[in-house]
C-alpha cells in the first residue's frame, strides 16, 4: 500500500510518524519502507490505512496487503529481495520515473473474482457515518412536521474536484394533501404553500445544532430541474470567495405532489479537504411575524423586579473606583423605528436595560433573518426574548414623555422637556465694557436641543464664538442659538460689543 502512495501521503505519513518529510519521492519511499521495517506503532498502521482509502476509495485490500502491515520487525521484504523481484516503474508527481519496485508491491488489483470478495474486507465505508448524528438549528419562522432526509453526509466517493450525490423520497398521501390544502393565491397569479417541503445544508459536525451553510460551487437539481439558490453575498475583501446567506431552500414548487412519484435531488459541489458537508429535507409550515408575537406573548411577562435588580446593580457604588454612577436615562423609543415602544424586549443575555419593540423586531427578522440586538449588537435569538414588565408598566404610567432616568434605588422619574434656566456666565465678566452696566447672559436649556442665549445688554449685538444676534431695544430680551459646546468656553476677551442702530421691535 505504502508504494502507492504519491509524494502528498508520503510526506503525511512520514509527518504523522514524526520522520523527516523533505526528498524526491524515491527517497521518501525508501524512508517509509524503512519506517516499516523498524517496527510502526499501531496509530502509524491506522494512518497507513486512512491514506489507502483516500487514495483508493473503490478498492479493496488482499490478504497480503493485510499481512504485510502486521508483519513483525524484520520480517518485511529486505532491499536485495527487492532488486530480485520483477521490477516495474512508478511515475513521478512531475512525470519523471522512479526507481524500481517490485510489483508485488504495487496497489492491488480490485478484480479478485466474486467468490473472494466475500473474504476480503472492503475499503469503499465512507470514514463518516451515512447518517451522523447531525441536529439542525431550529428556525424561528417554520415548524418542522416530519423529516424526510435525515442529515446525510455528502460523502466523497473519488478524488475528483467535484462530486456528486443522489438521494431520493417520496410524500405521503397525507402529506400531499397537507401541501395542497395549504396554498395561497398571490397578487400576479402566483401561488405559494405555507406548508413547504424544505431542503437544508450544513456541515458535518455534531459537537452542537449546526446553522445553515451551502458547499461551495453548489448546484442542486430536482427531479431534473435546476433548482434556484440564494445569489451570492458582496465579497468582504478583494479576493475572497463568494459565499450564500445561510438560509434554508424552498423546493416545494419543484416537488412532485404525489404519493406514487418518488422525487430525485442530484446535489454537485466541491469537495474540500478536512471539511464535510450534511444534507436533509424536512417538512414544515411557514409562520409569520403576528403568529410569533403571539408566542412570545403567550410566554408572559418578565417579573420588573428583574429589572430593578439590574437597575440597583448597575448603580451599586464600586469602591474601586473613583467615579459612581448615580442615575440612567433610558429611552422609550424603539431604536429601530425610532417610534414608541408597544411591546419593550430584550434578549436575556443582555446586559442594557434599554428596550426594542417586538414587532418591529420580528418583522425585520422576516424579511431577512439575523437576530443580532439592536442596541448591543450581539445575537439575539427568538427563543431567547423576554418582555420587559418594568417597562410595561412605565409606557402604561406615562404617555407624554420618551426618557425616563433611573434611581439608585430602583425607582424611575419621567424626563419632560422643561425649560430650566442655568447661569452661564457671572455678571463680572461684562464689567468695564464701554462703560454698559451688565446682567448675567441666562440659557434655556431644552432637553435634548441647544441653547438659547438671552441677552439683557441694552442695544448691542452680542457676538460669541461666531453666533451674532441683534438685541431689541432696552428692556426686550431677543433669543440667539447656540450649541452648549459653544456657550460653556465663553471667555471674557471673546465678547465684543459694538454700537449699531436699534430697530423698535414689533
Amino acid at each position: 500500500m505504502v508504494m502507492s502512495f504519491r509524494v502528498s501521503e508520503l510526506q503525511v505519513l512520514l509527518g504523522f510518524a514524526g520522520r523527516n518529510k523533505s526528498g524526491r519521492k524515491h527517497e521518501l519511499l525508501t524512508k517509509a519502507l524503512q519506517l516499516l521495517k523498524s517496527g510502526c506503532s499501531s496509530a502509524v498502521q491506522m494512518k497507513i490505512k486512512e491514506l489507502y482509502r483516500r487514495r483508493f476509495p473503490r478498492k479493496i485490500l488482499t490478504p497480503t496487503d493485510l499481512s504485510m502491515l502486521h508483519l513483525p520487525a524484520g520480517q518485511l521484504p529486505s532491499a536485495t529481495a527487492l532488486t530480485q523481484g520483477a521490477m516495474c516503474h512508478l511515475p513521478y508527481d512531475n512525470g519523471g520515473v522512479a526507481s524500481g519496485v517490485p510489483a508485488g508491491m504495487l496497489p492491488p488489483v480490485p478484480m479478485l473474482g466474486s467468490k473472494h470478495e466475500a473474504d476480503v474486507p472492503h475499503l469503499s465505508s465512507p470514514i463518516h457515518p451515512v447518517h451522523p448524528d447531525v441536529k439542525m438549528r431550529r428556525l424561528p419562522f417554520y415548524d418542522v412536521y416530519d423529516e424526510l432526509i435525515k442529515p446525510t453526509t455528502l460523502a466523497s466517493v473519488n478524488s475528483q474536484r467535484f462530486e456528486e450525490a443522489h438521494f431520493t423520497f417520496a410524500l405521503t398521501p397525507q402529506q400531499v394533501q397537507q401541501i395542497l390544502t395549504s396554498r395561497d393565491i398571490l397578487p400576479g397569479a402566483k401561488c405559494d404553500y405555507t406548508v413547504q417541503v424544505q431542503l437544508r445544508f450544513c456541515l458535518c459536525e455534531t459537537s452542537c445544532p449546526q446553522e445553515d451553510y451551502f458547499p461551495p460551487n453548489l448546484f442542486v437539481k430536482i427531479n431534473g430541474k435546476l433548482c434556484p439558490l440564494p445569489g451570492y453575498l458582496p465579497p468582504t475583501k478583494n479576493g475572497a470567495e463568494p459565499k450564500r446567506p445561510s438560509r434554508p431552500i424552498n423546493i416545494t414548487p419543484l416537488v412532485r405532489l404525489s404519493a406514487t412519484l418518488p422525487n430525485t435531488i442530484v446535489v454537485n459541489w466541491s469537495s474540500e479537504f478536512g471539511r464535510n458537508y450534511s444534507l436533509s429535507v424536512y417538512l414544515v409550515k411557514q409562520l409569520t411575524s403576528v403568529t410569533l408575537l403571539q408566542k412570545l406573548r403567550a410566554k408572559g411577562i418578565r417579573n420588573p423586579d428583574h429589572s430593578r435588580a439590574l437597575i440597583k446593580e448597575k448603580l451599586t457604588a464600586d469602591p474601586d473606583s473613583e467615579i459612581a454612577t448615580t442615575s440612567l436615562r433610558v429611552s422609550l423609543m424603539c431604536p429601530l423605528g425610532k417610534m414608541r415602544l408597544i411591546v419593550p424586549c430584550r434578549a436575556f443575555t443582555c446586559t442594557h436595560l434599554q428596550c426594542f419593540d417586538a414587532a418591529l423586531y420580528l418583522q425585520m427578522n422576516e424579511k431577512k433573518p439575523t437576530w443580532t440586538c439592536p442596541v448591543c449588537d450581539k445575537k439575539a435569538p427568538y427563543e431567547g426574548l423576554i418582555i420587559d414588565g418594568l417597562f410595561m408598566e412605565i409606557l402604561n404610567s406615562v404617555t407624554d414623555c420618551d426618557e425616563i432616568q433611573f434611581m439608585e434605588d430602583g425607582s424611575w422619574c419621567p424626563m419632560k422637556p422643561k425649560k430650566e434656566n442655568q447661569e452661564v456666565c457671572q455678571p463680572s465678566a461684562y464689567n468695564g465694557l464701554e462703560g454698559r452696566s451688565s446682567t448675567p447672559v441666562v440659557a434655556n436649556r431644552w432637553a435634548g436641543d441647544d441653547l438659547c442665549i438671552r441677552s439683557f445688554l441694552n442695544g448691542q449685538r452680542l457676538s460669541i464664538m461666531g453666533y451674532q444676534g441683534l438685541c431689541p431695544v432696552q428692556g426686550q430680551p431677543s433669543e440667539i442659538s447656540c450649541p452648549p459646546s459653544k456657550l460653556e468656553s465663553v471667555e471674557e476677551d471673546e465678547l465684543e460689543l459694538e454700537p449699531m442702530e436699534i430697530k423698535e421691535a414689533v
